[in-house]
């Protein structure tokens, strides 16, 4: 059987009234996340996707981690607006569109789906890695530019304008720290990881942040990626480093 067949079999031995129930679901968290203008049109539709799959890989705690996540950086982007008018770096009013979404959640998409092909629990506990990422990357940035202190350059210290790629500030570090527990906390809740991954989880999703902080201040601010990329490539090593660390872990405590 192809991979994309074992993924579809995964997918249909679902029962039918979880796939019902997780579409109906899937339909109003999208059109929440819209009316709340958190997303764009096409924001609201890639969203559906990861949430769907997020379910059907991790249950009711997949939407949980998810709807968190959401949450968090909705309300994140909303504090201290008129400032961030006033600095230029404000988030559309519209939301993310599509492609903002994936470079984002598409890590966590692409683990859910490898998760329905081979049921390995250590992709749950990268898919909680990237969403703590995620939400402490977005926490970091909005609540910094507002509450964080003086902004200062990760990679040489030097104090910088608010906004600046690669700035870090002690309020929106600890923000972002805060933020992946919540994710880490939620996804044990849910029974989507164990408790023992809860410390897998935040070191994943804060490493990733202080890489795009990195990333921020080096290839972004010279032209060789956008800020979509840099989201991407942040996402990624969160979920590797906990892909990494939940393998160690499998061998010395199996």
């Amino acid at each position: 059987m192809s991979d994309l067949g074992r993924i579809a079999a995964a997918i249909l031995a679902t029962p039918e009234r979880n796939l019902a129930v997780f579409g109906a679901t899937t339909f109003a968290f999208a059109a929440l996340a819209r009316a709340l203008r958190g997303v764009t049109n096409s924001g609201s539709m890639a969203g559906g996707a990861v949430c769907f799959t997020l379910m059907l890989a991790a249950g009711w705690g997949g939407l949980a981690a998810l709807g968190t996540v959401f949450l968090l950086t909705w309300a994140a982007t909303r504090v201290g607006y008129a400032r961030k008018l006033r600095l230029g770096t404000a988030e559309s009013k519209s939301g993310r569109n599509a492609w903002q979404v994936l470079a984002n959640l598409g890590v966590p998409l692409v683990a859910a789906l490898l998760y329905l092909w081979v049921h390995d629990g250590r992709l749950l506990v990268t898919i909680a890695a990237s969403l703590a990422e995620v939400a402490a990357d977005t926490l970091a940035s909005e609540i910094g530019q507002v509450l964080g202190g003086k902004p200062r350059l990760v990679t040489t210290w030097e104090a910088v304008p608010a906004g600046t790629d690669g700035a870090i500030t002690l309020g929106g570090t600890l923000a972002a720290l805060g933020a992946a527990a919540a994710v880490a906390l939620i996804c044990v809740l849910g029974g989507m990881i164990a408790h023992r991954d809860a410390l897998v989880c935040v070191a994943g999703g804060f490493s990733g942040m202080v890489a795009d902080s990195f990333m921020g201040a080096t290839i972004q601010r010279r032209g060789y990626v956008g800020n979509n990329g840099v989201n991407l490539f942040s996402t990624i090593i969160a979920a590797s480093l906990a892909l990494l660390l939940s393998y160690s872990l499998s061998l010395s405590f199996p």
